[in-house]
């Protein structure tokens, strides 16, 4: 056979290689239910949130939404299996993001659940005067029959490059706090402290990608934590941040900060983010700010 030929179909072949381990160590993160849907899409909205990670080293489901309704019918348009999914982390309690965990435990009980222990704490909602419970529909005893847990306040390894940020206890900022949200102490009720409240944090090579549920631990505590426990600059961050009720005041503090020390930062935001805050963040960091739908797909290399 001709030398050059040879030569060349080396160099196909090679070329080929790279590029396939190049898609290999791509993680694509998969915004299965938000508060909105993209346009032009079967997808349904509701107010939750739920991603899917798909890794080199396997798939992980970071929340289930609120129903297994919406959950399951936007799996299905999005050609995800619950099979497929190798491991489950909760970011906290609530049901607009453990709603669906019912059809996960339906379809797959030989994964692992990572989650915060205060995760069982019982949580409620005051409307009208009258309290609701708005947590974790399975109690530890009864979900752990189901399937396997991991319940850790320390930042935990769910897959190679992929870690939960444990409890994020040190809060020299304002919580993602709502005024009519609460739990129990004995026979008093008090301000729900968001102590199970965690983030996902994906090691790429560029840096840090920050994978939040509703970030009521605070988005400053939140990244503030994630710089102390990880190395490598803080690259992107997605998922709600829970600024609803943050004031304008508080809103320019917290650009000023991300200007100050997260200057390179993109961000992918929905559920509880607030409207107000995304347009802040829009005028003052542009292109980097995105909205992120259901149906929104984000690749970052590892």
């Amino acid at each position: 056979m001709n030398k050059n030929l040879i030569r060349r179909e080396q160099q196909i072949i090679s070329i080929y290689l790279k590029k396939k381990k190049k898609e290999k160590m791509t993680t694509k993160i998969i915004c299965v239910v938000n508060d909105v849907a993209k346009e032009d899409t079967n997808l349904h909205s509701e107010h939750g949130l739920s991603f899917w990670l798909q890794t080199e080293q396997g798939n992980v489901l970071w929340d289930t939404g609120q129903t297994p309704e919406v959950f399951s019918h936007n799996l299905k348009v999005l050609r995800l299996s619950l099979q497929d999914i190798d491991m489950l982390a909760l970011s906290h309690a609530h049901y607009d993001h453990t709603g669906g965990l019912g059809a996960v435990l339906s379809s797959n009980t030989t994964l692992t659940l990572f989650a915060h222990p205060d995760i069982f704490q019982p949580r409620y909602s005051l409307r009208q005067g009258e309290y609701r419970s708005i947590g974790l529909a399975y109690n530890q005893s009864s979900l752990s029959q189901q399937i396997k847990l991991n319940l850790s306040d320390a930042p935990t390894k769910i897959v190679p490059g992929l870690w939960t940020t444990g409890g994020i206890s040190e809060r020299p900022e304002p919580v993602g706090g709502s005024p009519h949200l609460f739990i129990r102490d004995g026979a008093d009720w008090q301000p729900d402290p968001y102590r199970d409240d965690i983030s996902l944090v994906l090691k790429t090579a560029q840096g840090l990608v920050v994978i939040c549920g509703c970030c009521h631990a605070g988005i400053l505590n939140t990244l503030f934590h994630v710089e102390r426990n990880f190395k490598g600059p803080i690259l992107a961050v997605l998922g709600g941040l829970h600024l609803l009720y943050a004031e304008d005041q508080y809103l320019e503090h917290i650009i000023h900060v991300f200007d100050e020390r997260f200057p390179n930062i993109s961000l992918y935001l929905n559920h509880c983010t607030g409207e107000n805050a995304f347009k802040k963040l829009v005028n003052a960091f542009g292109s980097r700010v995105r909205a992120c739908p259901a149906g929104t797909v984000v690749n970052f290399n590892d």
